[in-house]
Formats: structure tokens, C-alpha cells, sequence
């Protein structure tokens, strides 16, 4: 084993076959904390976007806070009914792009997998940068390198999705249900405390909050709506990660649909719980929060304050637990570690979405093949790519990255619910079965509420964020649509190109074969051996004379060993080796449209990396061009230097080396034969 399977191994653990893939597969308990981290981990900052804005009219305004909370968590619970629905209908794990194209057609399937590509990505993007803030805010060393720690933990996440789903799973599920232990169990606490009138005041109560200019008591109605729709559409963000379970269903263990319904409540519910548990002791503890770029309208005795401000989370945690530091500091862990494993949704999401993508002819198909460890590694490492330039271009900054967030879930949100209800009209029409008819009647009235909730959020999103940002994401998504659409495109071209017809079956009227000679050697008269075996009409070797002299001595040579093969003489004045050949071949080609030109290239085979550099680097060149040549076929004949004999010693001490005898006449037992190894 090379260096570099010793280092794969070591990253990726031992190769899993096709048929361990039901192995992988998650039980609920895993399946939560996996494909739930994004949507539980945004409530951690989605009550802190709705403060923000509502600051904007000073602290005052923070009496909607509830009151809007309460709005988005009738949106969730709206959502999660729907996709309920989703998961029971569609259970191959297309989710919204499934939806969509078989309801609404090919065009609205792309819109909604554009849509799906840029959330994931900036899922990672957001949840990686958001931690490495967390990070940098307690380790010192950090800031100002918050992007390259940003770009280390994404790495990090790829190199564990790597392993496969349940592995990564299993080390996801442990930081997951200490978020939620911690978070429920603070706001637990918390109402004991309000119930019996000891819920102590966050630090920042103290604080005054200006309102900001053009706010406060001079606002007009008009101007209070339009702050409530923006601290709305900010709050939303909490819906991120809903739809990732309907893409995911395929990772669930049988009844893969039942699991995936029940994952999808569960999450319903502790998300809900969670955020407005937080929005309202943050409200009866007096939270003052501003945006970090505004910390100027915070002021105590009529100074500024100069403190650093903290996240709700971290203000409310160390007010109720002031006597008790070391819940405090487990909260604010956990809550930054989740964080960070709230970009492995995407991880899951993204490449089971772009396998689907491939299979459909509108991504490339290298996305739908599987890893050592049965995982999509080309649609993993894509994806961490893509979040490592954005952050880098954006600086791992949140608050800048955020405003892209939102609008490309809403999108795919909203076509999804209405291609449920065409599908659930659709089968109406068919349909019986009276008890069958009721179900079908109550699903579509869900989804009609959940179209009519999710379309409402994505007007008002796109009203208040366009210019902060939004406009950003729907460039990005117009971008990825036009990519699919020409890559499906020329899937089709290609493919209507290569039916095959009549005419294939036609044999070429001849066969002029050419072995190209260097030097009359053990290779050359190998491959002039291997050319007579294939009975051509036509055989010759091709010598390329740039020295006189070397052509005198070969061709001197060549009539010594008195070779029935006539040799070909080209002369090259200006010293090209390639040129001369191709020109040489299409001239063949072009003398008789209907025949084949087969090219042979004697080639040495190695065994030391570096010996490639030495070696077939005009061959290389010369089978690059004649790819482009038709009519013109070209086939390697490979000789065996005594180096190459590495290889295979080390292959038969490691036992990857079969003998041909052993497999043809059945020698090696099953169990062996799986692994390729010798009998010994």
C-alpha cells in the first residue's frame, strides 16, 4: 500500500462495499442530531435578528419581540406539516427539486435545485463563520484569522462527511443533544425562576437604547410595519434547514418515510420551543442588543458603552446562571460547537441533492458517484469548496453574509408546496377510495396553508432584503440554472449523437495500420508484433528524422534484421515529433473517407513516480492531439520496465495481487476473492 492509500485510509477508514450501503443507514436518534443541526442551531441567532431590527425604534419596539416569535413559529409549524406531507409522497430524497419537476415541469425543478445549491452553500458559509467568530471571541490568537479558521473547520467537516453519514452522525449526535439539553434546560430554569419572581436582569439592562435615526417616537405606521416585516423576515431565518430532512429521507433506516415524518415533528417542535423560549426571557430580562456595526445608540449614564456586546444565548445564560459558572460556560460551548456542526445539513443535504441532479442529466454525473466509504465524495468536497471562497470573499463575517440568507429556501419552499397541491389534485382525480379521498383533501389544505404562509414570508423577504444583500442570491441562482440547463442540454446532445443506428454496424472498407518507431528496440518490434496480429489491410512503421544520422543507423538496422514491414520516413526540418505524425495520419484518413487509421505507440510502463517524467511525454502529446482526429483509432502497447516489477511485489506482499491463473480456474476462495488477495 502507497503512501497516499496509507493517508486515504487513515482519513477516510476502510473501503465499505456496494452492498454494506443498508449498514449506513440512520436510525431516528442519529438522523436528528444530523440532518436538524442547521434548523436547531439557528436558534441561536435568528431571536438575535429579530431584537436587532426591532432596536432600530429603540427598546420600546421590543414588546412586538413575542409577538412576532410567535408569527414564524406558526410559519415553522406550517412548513413542517407540509414537508410532512412531502416525505410521505416523495421518498426518494429529491425533496423540493423532486416536487417541483414532477408537478410543475423541468424548468421549475431547476429553479428549485439552483434555489437548494445556493442555500446549502451558504449554510455552511454562515453556520462556519458564525462559530469561528464564537471561537475567535474566546481564543484571542483568532482574530483577525477568523476566515482561515473558518476555512480549517469546513475541511474538517468535509474530511468527517468523508467517512460516511452514520460515522459522521454519531460524532454530530453528542454536541446536538448537548445544545438542546443545555438550551431547554437554561430556559427551563429561567421560568421556574420568573414563576416564583427571581428571574434576574441581563447585564445589558442597564443599558439606555437610543433608537436609531429616522425611528422612534417620530415613526410613522407605515414606517413601524415595514421595521416589523424586516425584523419578520430576519426571524425566518430560523426556517433554514427544514427542508433538508424531505432531501435526506434516503439516509433514513425502513420504514424510511415514517422516520423521516417523525424526525421532521421532532424537530418542529424542539425548534419552536427553543426560539420562543428564548425571545421571551430575553424580553422579561430587559436584553438590550443592537447590530455590532451600531453599538453607539447603547449608552449607561449617558456614556457609550465600550463592553463587548454578546449573543441573547450568551447574555441570558449568565444571568441565570451567575452563582453557577459552569453552566454558563457549558452553554456557550455547546452553543458554539453547534454552530459549526449546523453546515453538516448541508453536508448531508447537498450531495444526496446533487447525486439526484446527476442521475437527471443536469450536473455533472462525476456528483452521483460514491466514495470508498459509500458517500458522495465529489458533491462533498464541491460543496466545501464553494463555502471556502465565500468565505474568504466575505471574510467569515456573518452579519455581511446573512443578508444573502433566506431567499433561496423560500423560493424552493414555495414551489414545493404548490406542486404538492397539483399533485394531490392530480390524484384526486383517480382516486375512490372515500377514506383515501379525505386524507388527500386534508393534505392539500396543509400545503395550500403552507403555500400561502411560505409565499407571504418570501414577498416580504425579498421587499426588505434586495438591496441588503438578496440580490446576491438570485444572481447566484439565475447562474446555477443557466449552468444545469446547459449542462442538460448537452447531455442530450450527446446522448442523441451516440444512438446507435444502421450505419454502425457498417465494417470500415480498411484498416491502414502505422507503428510509430523511435528506436528498433524490444517496444518497437513488440508493438509492430502485436499490429501484424490484428491482420490489417495495410501495415507500416513511422519514423519522425530530425537527425540524419539517427535515420541513417535505423534504417540501416532496420533491413540487418530484414523486417517484412516497409518503414516510412518522415522528415521534420523545423524538429517537431508530433505534427509530422497527425499530419501524416489525416492524409491516410483523407485518401480514403471510409477506413480506419490505427495509430500503435509503443509505451514503457514504471514503477517510480518519478520515472513518469521521464518517460512517454511525447506519447502523451501525441495521443492528445490524435483524440481529435476521426477516422483515426490509437492504441498503446505497453512494455514492462524491470522498475514496473515494484509494483507488483509490493501488491503481492500486501495481497492485492491476483495471479490470472487462480481467478480462471477458480482457485481462489470467495472470501479471498473479495479481498484480491494470493493464495499462500
Amino acid at each position: 500500500m502507497g503512501v497516499s492509500d496509507v493517508s486515504k485510509r487513515i482519513l477516510l477508514g476502510r473501503k465499505l462495499r456496494s452492498s454494506q450501503l443498508g449498514e449506513t443507514l440512520l436510525p431516528k436518534r442519529i438522523a436528528l442530531p444530523v440532518f436538524a443541526s442547521d434548523a436547531l442551531s439557528s436558534v441561536a441567532y435568528a431571536p438575535d435578528e429579530i431584537f436587532i431590527m426591532l432596536s432600530l425604534a429603540g427598546a420600546s419596539a421590543f414588546v412586538w419581540s413575542w409577538k412576532i416569535g410567535i408569527v414564524v413559529a406558526c410559519v415553522m409549524a406550517a412548513v413542517v406539516a407540509s414537508y410532512r406531507q412531502t416525505v410521505h409522497a416523495y421518498p426518494s430524497g429529491g425533496g423540493d427539486y423532486e416536487v417541483a419537476t414532477v408537478n410543475l415541469g423541468s424548468k421549475a425543478g431547476t429553479t428549485v435545485a439552483s434555489a437548494l445549491l445556493v442555500d446549502y452553500v451558504l449554510t455552511v458559509a454562515v453556520s462556519i463563520s458564525s462559530g469561528a467568530q464564537y471561537a475567535a471571541g474566546a481564543i484571542h490568537p483568532l482574530n483577525g484569522h477568523e476566515a482561515w479558521f473558518a476555512t480549517l473547520l469546513v475541511i474538517v467537516l468535509a474530511a468527517l462527511n468523508l467517512r460516511g453519514i452514520r460515522e459522521s452522525g454519531t460524532f454530530f449526535a453528542i454536541p446536538t443533544y448537548a445544545f438542546m439539553v443545555a438550551v431547554l434546560g437554561m430556559c427551563a430554569y429561567g421560568f421556574f425562576q420568573f414563576a416564583f419572581g427571581d428571574l434576574p436582569k441581563a447585564a445589558s439592562a442597564q443599558y439606555d437604547l437610543a433608537p436609531a435615526s429616522g425611528y422612534g417616537d417620530t415613526m410613522t405606521t407605515a414606517a413601524l410595519v415595514f421595521l416589523l416585516a424586516r425584523a419578520f423576515s430576519s426571524g425566518c431565518a430560523a426556517l433554514t434547514g427544514v427542508e433538508a430532512i424531505s432531501n435526506g429521507v434516503p439516509a433514513f433506516r425502513r420504514p424510511k418515510s415514517k422516520n423521516a415524518a417523525t424526525t421532521l415533528l421532532l424537530l418542529g417542535l424542539i425548534a419552536i420551543t427553543m426560539m420562543l423560549s428564548i425571545i421571551v426571557l430575553a424580553k422579561q430580562m430587559g436584553v438590550q442588543i443592537v447590530d455590532p456595526g451600531d453599538l453607539s445608540r447603547l449608552t449607561l449614564n449617558g456614556q457609550p458603552v465600550t463592553a463587548d456586546q454578546h449573543p441573547l444565548i450568551a447574555q441570558m445564560a449568565d444571568a441565570i446562571f451567575h452563582d453557577f459558572r459552569a453552566a454558563f460556560y457549558f452553554i456557550i460551548t455547546v452553543t458554539g460547537i453547534i454552530l459549526v456542526l449546523a453546515a453538516n445539513t448541508a453536508f448531508n443535504g447537498f450531495p444526496v441533492l446533487g447525486s439526484i441532479l446527476a442521475k437527471d442529466g443536469y450536473a455533472p454525473r462525476a456528483l452521483g458517484s460514491r466514495g470508498d466509504r459509500l458517500a458522495y465524495s465529489n458533491g462533498i468536497l464541491f460543496l466545501a469548496i464553494m463555502a471556502i471562497i465565500l468565505i474568504q470573499i466575505f471574510d467569515a463575517e456573518p452579519t455581511r453574509l446573512i443578508q444573502l440568507y433566506i431567499v433561496g429556501v423560500f423560493v424552493s419552499f414555495n414551489l414545493s408546496q404548490l406542486g404538492m397541491i397539483r399533485h394531490w389534485t392530480r390524484h384526486l382525480k383517480t382516486e375512490k377510495d372515500p377514506s383515501e379521498r379525505a386524507r388527500m383533501y386534508r393534505s392539500r389544505v396543509i400545503n395550500a396553508v403552507g403555500l400561502t404562509f411560505t409565499a407571504v414570508v418570501l414577498v416580504i423577504v425579498l421587499i426588505t432584503k434586495f438591496f441588503a444583500g438578496a440580490w446576491i442570491t438570485i444572481l447566484a441562482m439565475i447562474v446555477f440554472y443557466i449552468v444545469m440547463r446547459g449542462i442538460h442540454r448537452h447531455y442530450a446532445n450527446v446522448s442523441e449523437e451516440l444512438a446507435a443506428d444502421d450505419e454502425d454496424k457498417m465494417m470500415p472498407s480498411r484498416v491502414h495500420a502505422i507503428v510509430l518507431v523511435s528506436k528498433l528496440h524490444k517496444p518497437t518490434l513488440r508493438a509492430l508484433a502485436f499490429a501484424k496480429a490484428t491482420r490489417p489491410n495495410v501495415l507500416e512503421g513511422v519514423y519522425v528524422s530530425v537527425d540524419p544520422e539517427a535515420t541513417n543507423r535505423l534504417l540501416e538496422e532496420w533491413d540487418e534484421r530484414n523486417l517484412d514491414v516497409p518503414l516510412k520516413v518522415l522528415h521534420s526540418p523545423y524538429r517537431e515529433l508530433v505534427r509530422p505524425i497527425v499530419e501524416y495520419a489525416m492524409e491516410i484518413r483523407r485518401a480514403n473517407p471510409r477506413g480506419v487509421v490505427a495509430v500503435y505507440i509503443p509505451e514503457y510502463v514504471v514503477g517510480r513516480w518519478w520515472e513518469q517524467f521521464l518517460h512517454n511525454q511525447t506519447a502523451l502529446r501525441l495521443k492528445g492531439r490524435l483524440l481529435f482526429a476521426p477516422g483515426v483509432m490509437v492504441t498503446s502497447v505497453p512494455y514492462q520496465l524491470r522498475s514496473s516489477e515494484i509494483v507488483r511485489e509490493r501488491e503481492e506482499r500486501e495481497g492485492t495481487w491476483v495471479r490470472p491463473n487462480e481467478v480462471r480456474f477458480g482457485d481462489v476462495p470467495e472470501r479471498r476473492r473479495d479481498r484480491q488477495i494470493p493464495r499462500r
